[in-house]
């Protein structure tokens, strides 16, 4: 399946990054770089989902993409040389 979720991206003073969701205030995990700390939301949003199931609490709404023929928008950060 796939979702859609707001992500909040830190830097920190050590170097890498902490992602939270203020939507999904569960969902925190970390990485040495930006590459690395997205592919960790996998990881954390897949326990966050678990977590929900077992607490019998719904994602909250319109996380699911149900259509994913449509359009979808997307912000990212792109890093140019």
């Amino acid at each position: 399946m796939q979702y859609k979720i707001p992500l909040l991206l830190t830097p920190q003073p050590e170097g890498g990054y902490t992602v939270t969701s203020p939507l999904l205030p569960e969902l925190v995990t970390e990485g040495d770089s930006l590459n690395e700390a997205l592919e960790n939301v996998k990881d954390a949003f897949a326990a966050v989902i678990e977590l929900y199931q077992e607490m019998g609490r719904s994602l909250p709404e319109n996380t699911h993409i149900s259509d994913t023929k449509s359009p979808m928008w997307l912000e990212t950060v792109v890093s140019v040389s």
